[in-house]
């Protein structure tokens, strides 16, 4: 079902929460079978206050792997259009929109374009140990785009706040996914960081194990062919590579790729 915020359909429910909700007083229920947040709830704070409150009570019953206290935008449209905010590892219960940032940082070398790829750390609640793009967050709400990349620029390589101010934004890629922890609706930003070839990322908020710097064909085998990488870390490379001219228009699948970049939806 459907959740809605003064009339605007925000997110979906995620199904096997549909009778834990059924009855809690925050939300009220209409002939269309949605899940309409309580009218008397009809500013930003008051939504969200109400909305962690509940947050804390589903992480209580084991139905919220962990808080956070990330805020991540509630919003029908945009993250700066938000009618207010939820903590992050609550976003897939309510089928929300999220948004992150990442960034392909790479090197060219005399046989061609490396790639940065990290190593999750084996004690990361989520996928760990997949490969990662060198910098890839979420984006949370009151945080611009560009304070928030030279964050994670910092945190998670090591990237000096000089460094990273030649990132060179290249688009988006959204996905819809479907998975156990509910479903997201996500825009990724993504970004291009051409780096010396005597550049050494270093983790600084221990997220990362490690950190490999491969050839650009190695990465791209290891997309087609494996499932190491973090799901959605596969649609900013393959975005990577087709902006870069490693898969070619006259390729197989070439505009259904370039395409569902922009709107897919898959299954985890």
């Amino acid at each position: 079902p459907r959740f809605l915020i003064s009339g605007d359909a925000v997110g979906w429910i995620r199904p096997d929460m549909v009778s834990r909700l059924l009855d809690e007083p925050i939300f009220e229920s209409h002939d269309d079978h949605a899940f309409h947040l309580h009218p008397d709830l009809d500013t930003f704070d008051k939504r969200s206050d109400a909305l962690h409150e509940l947050v804390l009570r589903l992480h209580a019953e084991g139905k919220v792997n962990l808080v956070m206290n990330e805020p991540y935008p509630v919003t029908a449209s945009t993250r700066e259009e938000s009618l207010c905010v939820i903590d992050r590892p609550a976003a897939g219960i309510f089928g929300l929109k999220t948004y992150g940032q990442h960034l392909n940082g790479f090197v060219r070398k005399a046989d061609g374009i490396h790639m940065w790829i990290g190593r999750r750390a084996k004690d990361k609640p989520i996928l760990p140990g997949k490969l990662d793009q060198l910098v890839a967050g979420g984006l949370p709400y009151g945080i611009s785009l560009e304070e928030n990349l030279n964050k994670e620029c910092y945190e998670e390589a090591g990237i000096p706040g000089e460094i990273a101010s030649h990132s060179l934004p290249v688009g988006v890629v959204s996905y819809d996914l479907i998975s156990p922890r509910g479903i997201k609706q996500e825009l990724l930003y993504c970004y291009d960081l051409e780096l010396a070839e005597d550049f050494k990322p270093v983790c600084t908020d221990g997220e990362v194990d490690e950190f490999l710097l491969l050839p650009i064909d190695e990465v791209a085998a290891m997309v087609r062919d494996t499932d190491e990488f973090k799901p959605n870390c596969n649609l900013v490379i393959i975005d990577f590579l087709i902006r870069h001219g490693y898969i070619q228009p006259d390729e197989r699948d070439y505009v259904a790729l370039v395409s569902g970049l922009r709107s897919s939806r898959s299954d985890f």
